[in-house]
C-alpha cells in the first residue's frame, strides 16, 4: 500500500467505498421488499378477519364506512375489479379459514382484497397512499454516489497539477538546467513548486559559480606552469631539467583530469567511444600513474571492447593511485579477466559498503580509512560509461573490480 502513487490510492478508495455503498443499497432494497411484502400480508390478513367476523352483521352504513376507513380500503365493483385482474393482475394470496374465504390480488396499480362467506361477498380496493420508501432510498443513494463522484473528479483535478510537475523535475534531473517550474495557484502544490524554482535558480547559480571558479583556477595554474617551462629550458643540467619538465608535464595533466572530471559530472556529457583493447587502456592507465615501479600487472586478458579510452584509463589510473597511497607495502596488482579489471592491494577490510566511499564528498572518517574523491570520480566515469563497479575483501587483499558488461 504504501508503493501505491496518490492518484492510484485515490481511485482505489473511491472504487471501494462507491462499492460499498451500492452493496448497502442493494442489502436494503432486498431488505426493504420483503418486510413490505410482510407487511403487506399482515394487513391484508387482518382486513379479511375483520370483514369476515362482520359481513352478515347487518352493519349500518355509518358502521360499514367506519370499517372502511380503519382498514384504509373501499369497495369496488366486481365486475371491473374482475377486468382488471383479468388483464393486468397476479394472485398473490388464496386461502380460507373457519370464517371464510379470502383471495389477494396484485395490479400495477393497486391491490384487491377478495372475502367470501355463506354466499355473501365483497370486492375492496386497497385505498392507502404508496409506500415511496423504496424511491426515497433509492433517490439517497444516487445523490450519495453522485456526491463520491463530484469529489472523486474534484480530488483528480486537484491532484493533476503534481503529474506535470513530476514531468519538469524529471526534464531538470536529465539535464534541462534552465527549465523552469511555474505553478500559478496557492496552494500546497503550488508552494512545492515555487520551493523548487527557487532551488533551481540558486542550483543554476552555483554551478555558474563553480564554473567560472574552475575556468579561473585552470587558467591561473596554467600561467606559471607555462613559465615554469620557458625557464627549464634554459637549465643546463639535463637530468635536473628532465626531472623538471616531468613535473611540469605531470601539472598539465592534471589539470586536464580535473577539467575531464568536471564534464563527466553535468548531465549533458557524452562519452566520445571507440574500440580500444584492454593492454592499450592499461598502458593508457601507467602513463598518468607516472610509477611504473608500484603497478605489477599479471593475467592479461586481451580483447576489444567500446568504450572511452581516456575516462576509462583515468578510472583505472584512480584506483592504481589509491591502491599504492594506502597500502602497507605501497604495491598494487592489476588483474584482468575476459569481463573484468581487477585492482588488488593489501590492507584492512572496508568498514562501510562501497557505496559509502563513493559519495561526492569525503568526511574525516573515510580520509583517515584512505579514500577520498579518488573512489567519487571513479564511480561517475564508470557510470557514464554503463560499466559496473564492485568491491570484496579477500586474503587481506582489498579488491576493486571494474565489469566489462552491463
Amino acid at each position: 500500500m504504501k508503493n501505491l502513487s496518490v492518484t492510484t490510492f485515490v481511485h482505489f478508495l473511491f472504487s471501494l467505498t462507491i462499492a460499498i455503498v451500492l452493496a448497502t443499497f442493494f442489502m436494503f432494497w432486498s431488505w426493504n421488499t420483503e418486510k413490505h411484502k410482510l407487511d403487506e400480508m399482515y394487513h391484508y390478513k387482518l382486513i379479511a378477519d375483520a370483514f369476515l367476523s362482520n359481513i352478515q352483521l347487518n352493519l349500518t352504513p355509518e358502521e360499514l364506512n367506519k370499517l372502511y376507513k380503519d382498514f384504509s380500503v373501499k369497495s369496488v365493483n366486481l365486475e371491473i375489479a374482475k377486468n382488471d385482474i383479468e388483464k393486468h393482475g397476479k394472485t398473490v394470496f388464496g386461502g380460507q379459514s373457519l370464517l371464510g374465504n379470502v383471495r389477494i390480488f396484485e395490479t400495477p396499480t393497486t391491490h384487491y382484497i377478495y372475502v367470501q362467506r355463506l354466499g355473501y361477498n365483497i370486492m375492496l380496493q386497497d385505498n392507502r397512499p404508496k409506500n415511496y420508501t423504496l424511491q426515497i432510498g433509492l433517490s439517497i443513494g444516487i445523490l450519495l454516489i453522485a456526491i463520491l463522484l463530484l469529489l472523486y473528479i474534484a480530488i483528480l483535478k486537484k491532484l493533476k497539477p503534481l503529474k506535470k510537475l513530476n514531468k519538469e523535475i524529471q526534464a531538470f534531473a536529465k539535464g534541462n538546467m534552465q527549465k523552469r517550474i511555474t505553478y500559478k495557484s496557492n496552494d500546497e502544490i503550488g508552494k512545492i513548486a515555487k520551493s523548487f524554482d527557487e532551488a533551481i535558480l540558486h542550483i543554476n547559480q552555483l554551478s555558474a559559480s563553480k564554473n567560472l571558479f574552475m575556468r579561473n583556477i585552470m587558467h591561473e595554474l596554467k600561467t606559471p606552469i607555462t613559465k615554469g617551462r620557458i625557464i627549464v629550458e634554459s637549465l643546463d643540467d639535463a637530468e635536473t631539467k628532465n626531472i623538471l619538465v616531468r613535473a611540469f608535464e605531470r601539472m598539465n595533466e592534471l589539470i586536464e583530469e580535473l577539467a575531464t572530471v568536471e564534464r563527466v559530472t553535468t548531465q549533458k556529457f557524452v562519452p566520445h567511444l571507440e574500440m580500444k583493447t584492454i593492454t592499450d587502456i592499461i598502458e593508457k592507465s601507467q602513463e598518468l600513474l607516472m610509477n611504473d615501479k608500484s603497478c605489477e600487472i599479471i593475467n592479461i586478458y586481451d580483447r576489444t571492447i567500446l568504450t572511452d579510452v581516456k575516462l576509462l584509463s583515468l578510472a583505472i589510473k584512480n584506483l592504481l593511485d589509491n591502491g599504492i597511497k594506502y597500502s602497507p607495502n605501497k604495491k598494487v596488482l592489476l588483474k584482468t579477466t575476459k569481463n573484468s579489471i581487477e585492482v588488488i592491494s593489501q590492507g584492512e577490510m572496508l568498514k562501510h559498503p562501497l557505496s559509502f566511499y563513493t559519495e561526492p564528498f569525503s568526511q574525516e572518517e573515510k580520509r583517515n580509512s584512505g579514500f577520498g574523491l579518488g573512489l567519487y570520480i571513479v564511480k561517475n566515469i564508470l557510470d557514464k560509461l554503463h560499466l559496473g563497479f564492485k568491491y570484496h575483501y579477500e586474503n587481506n587483499n582489498n579488491i576493486f573490480v571494474i565489469k566489462l558488461t552491463k
